[in-house]
């Protein structure tokens, strides 16, 4: 994904490991992709057997999920333990019409209390309709500083407190690398990683994880995936 983070008390940052990923995320761009300014993606050049999906924040506020050719879409939702994306309700809507798996997710502060922003997360997801198969997420992708025990901690933390109050398993997403320093204790959460370098599906999972469900490839002109997973499995990882 294009950053999910903010600058809390300022607007959202572009989310996810530019600085880390953006000399690959550009090359693969540049080596697999055609797009139009409109970003209506045409089928892709190679050919892969996954789930194609599509995620967005604020900053593909008004995105064509109609004309979308993805069979799940996922969507921010809330950062910290304050900060809501004000296109979240217009996205979840969108969704709800072309009747794909929809998700949502959260961007987590270590040096945040983890149980306020998970209480901030389901506050605003619970305030918009839900159905069955609807996947709740946590994406961490910044240790805030913090050491590799207590970002682990606190992921574990978030996603305990998230499953028992909602009877739903969340996704963890992040990047490669990140996931597989701070994951380990995390492969019972169905993961959801960012690795731009690799074609579409061409990874193994990192840490703890013995299989990976989304694979997130570019973030040109927008976030980008594949599942490994077909829409109905994907759907028996959300809500009941």
């Amino acid at each position: 994904m294009s950053s999910h983070r903010l600058s809390l008390g300022s607007r959202p940052s572009r989310r996810r490991l530019r600085s880390a990923l953006a000399a690959a995320t550009f090359a693969m761009s540049a080596a697999t992709a055609t797009v139009t300014a409109a970003v209506v993606l045409p089928a892709p050049a190679y050919a892969n057997p996954h789930t194609y999906g599509q995620d967005v924040s604020g900053y593909e506020a008004d995105h064509d999920w109609m004309n979308s050719r993805a069979q799940f879409g996922f969507i921010k939702a809330t950062e910290g333990t304050s900060w809501t994306d004000s296109s979240f309700p217009r996205h979840w809507r969108e969704l709800e019409k072309k009747g794909i798996v929809r998700g949502v997710y959260h961007y987590g502060h270590p040096s945040n209390d983890p149980i306020a922003e998970a209480d901030h997360f389901l506050e605003v997801v619970n305030a918009q309709p839900s159905k069955p198969g609807d996947i709740l997420v946590l994406d961490l992708e910044t240790s805030d500083g913090e050491s590799v025990e207590h970002v682990n901690q606190w992921a574990k933390t978030w996603l305990e407190y998230v499953t028992a109050k909602t009877g739903t398993r969340p996704m963890f997403y992040s990047g490669w690398n990140f996931a597989n320093e701070y994951g380990h204790g995390l492969g019972q959460y169905p993961l959801w990683v960012a690795h731009y370098s690799k074609a579409p599906g061409d990874i193994t999972p990192p840490a703890d994880w013995k299989s990976w469900a989304i694979h997130q490839y570019t973030d040109s002109p927008i976030d980008q995936n594949v599942s490994a997973l077909t829409p109905l499995q994907l759907r028996a990882l959300g809500r009941p």
